[in-house]
């Protein structure tokens, strides 16, 4: 079609088509900002009324955010750019998401077709006519890439969502100027886009080696990660905990799948850096250990201070599933943990000695006292409520978190793979918009919060009345820790930190400043008022550090010095 709303009844443009099938998935905001090669689309996408706009302040955030969305709201996240500058300030966001398996469909408006085929020396290129430069970058940290050149640009789209869905990793997909406003049939949105099924077959053996294996254990050990959380299939580990005999750790990108208070729970396994010795024993030690979702890295094993044997143990993954050296392609995380449940709900375990969860509770220090680490994550432990979720930035704040024990009904979103600084503060974000019904708590470091403090505004502002703590630390303290700490690019300006909600267009925000036990707490207090959103400068001293961090750093510093 020519021009806006001239589709036939049975028709719909590449842009209407786009935004349905991102409705049909879950997806509900769009974040990105407009430029040039993108407005066709964006007027496009934005007919659907099911489909609200988010502008962001820059491309990264819009990233971010996309990826916070996502992770929360079990859906898939959406940004839009235009071409070259656009697409190049959001590449970071989506590595991260790739990295850590966050389904996001990354738009970029392009130029029209014809300008592309005469390689026009236009704006936001490289001026050497070549205009794959940019999809060839997002190949790299993309599962699937579609480039719409009119010739079944529906059936391109699905190919890219399809994808996306397999993989749980993000897709790219161009769309130029011209094909924006293309009629196409609506006859395929009939069919909603899935994920893949499992092989039947595959499924049927893989559930009779794995009975046979579960006959002769008398107890079970889980380590569930988080492809749990990009399935969705918290309920099914849930269950699972409810049978005698079933142990269940999470992992660091996972922390809270299972209610931390639940009998089964032995918390977040780190290795050696395990709050709870018998925690990590029970993992470490265990005659079966069945990987469910899980990652494997640096981080998530306590710089490979683990002692289990991936090989050893059962594996359940997004995409296939395995027993010790036993590879059986094609059964999907979904229906492998199903076929667990069913074969452990026959098994007779006997009920495992009770591990109670750690007592993670410090004693606060004097209310006048400068306020440091210990007294810090004391009194959120005794505040934060349940119904939250924490969004907690790599450095001291996610390694201060992993050391709470979460209330009911509660998420930790992090980024413990990827670790971009400042990603939280877009991705709280992206978390308050994805679940309205629980309320966002962020707490974020100074350095983290200068990179993307241009979403604050728009953060706070959400009716769910987020609450903010700024860790006002003077700098970069997890690489302080790490090597070099007084040298100066471990500083960052100065910045008047209770003036900016207000400036960034937060007027209604409370604003609270703390540098004692005594004058948290009171912020906290006053923060349990839900009706509106709150903003709290946390002072730190700028060496202070909570244990997990400290143990980290020392991890990174070694690994450094081995290199």
């Amino acid at each position: 079609m020519a021009e806006r709303g001239h589709a036939a009844a049975d028709t719909i443009s590449v842009g209407g088509y786009l935004a349905a099938r991102l409705v049909q998935l879950g997806c509900r905001h769009l974040f990105g900002l407009p430029g040039d090669f993108n407005l066709n689309l964006l007027d496009e996408m934005l007919e659907d009324e099911d489909l609200a706009w988010m502008g962001s302040a820059n491309e990264l955030n819009a990233a971010y955010a996309a990826d916070g969305y996502a992770r929360v709201g079990r859906a898939v996240g959406a940004l839009v750019t235009t071409y070259g500058v656009g697409e190049l300030s959001a590449v970071n966001g989506v590595a991260g998401s790739y990295a850590e398996d966050v389904p996001v469909v990354h738009i970029a408006g392009l130029p029209s077709r014809a300008a592309m085929s005469t390689g026009a020396r236009l704006h936001h290129t490289l001026l050497d006519g070549d205009f794959q430069h940019f999809v060839r970058m997002y190949r790299e940290v993309t599962v699937a890439q579609a480039v719409l050149d009119g010739t079944d640009p529906a059936a391109e789209i699905d190919r890219a969502l399809a994808a996306m869905l397999a993989a749980s990793k993000p897709v790219y997909v161009g769309v130029p100027l011209d094909v924006a406003r293309l009629p196409v049939s609506r006859e395929p949105l009939r069919s909603p886009l899935v994920p893949p099924a499992s092989d039947p077959i595959a499924v049927a053996d893989f559930t009779d080696a794995l009975r046979h294996r579960l006959a002769r254990m008398d107890r079970l050990t889980v380590l569930a990660g988080p492809g749990v959380h990009r399935r969705g299939l918290e309920a099914s580990v849930a269950r699972l905990a409810g049978v005698p005999g079933v142990r269940i750790a999470s992992q660091v990108g996972s922390k809270a799948l299972l209610d931390e208070t639940h009998p089964a729970s032995l918390g977040t396994y780190l290795g050696v850096n395990t709050r709870d010795a018998r925690s990590q024993a029970i993992v470490d030690d265990a005659d079966m250990l069945v990987m469910v979702g899980t990652v494997y890295s640096d981080f998530s094993t306590g710089f490979f201070s683990h002692r289990y044997q991936p090989a050893h143990a059962i594996e359940l993954a997004l995409d296939r599933a395995r027993i010790g050296p036993a590879v059986y392609p094609g059964v999907r995380l979904d229906e492998a943990l199903a076929a667990l449940g069913e074969v452990v709900a026959e098994c007779r375990f006997s009920s495992p000695d009770d591990v109670p969860p750690p007592d993670v509770r410090e004693e606060a220090a004097d209310d006048d006292a400068p306020l440091d680490h210990v007294a810090l994550w004391a009194l959120l432990q005794d505040w934060i409520p349940s119904g939250t979720t924490l969004i907690a930035e790599a450095g001291t704040a996610f390694y201060g978190a992993l050391d709470l024990t979460l209330p009911e009904r509660s998420d930790l979103l992090g980024q413990p793979v990827w670790s971009s600084i400042g990603y939280t503060l877009p991705a709280a974000l992206g978390a308050a918009l994805a679940r309205p019904d629980r309320r966002p708590v962020l707490v974020i470091g100074d350095g983290s919060a200068q990179l993307t403090v241009q979403e604050l505004g728009r953060l706070l502002a959400q009716p769910n009345a987020p609450v903010v703590l700024l860790l006002d630390n003077d700098g970069y303290t997890v690489e302080r820790k790490i090597q070099s700490p007084e040298a100066v690019y471990q500083d960052i300006q100065r910045w008047d930190w209770n003036a900016l909600p207000a400036a960034l267009g937060a007027s209604g925000t409370q604003v609270h400043d703390a540098g004692t036990p005594g004058e948290l707490r009171a912020a906290l207090h006053a923060a349990s008022d839900a009706s509106r959103a709150h903003f709290v400068r946390v002072r730190l001293d700028r060496h202070d550090a909570p244990r997990l961090l400290l143990a980290l750093a020392a991890g990174i510093a070694k690994a450094n010095a081995r290199a």
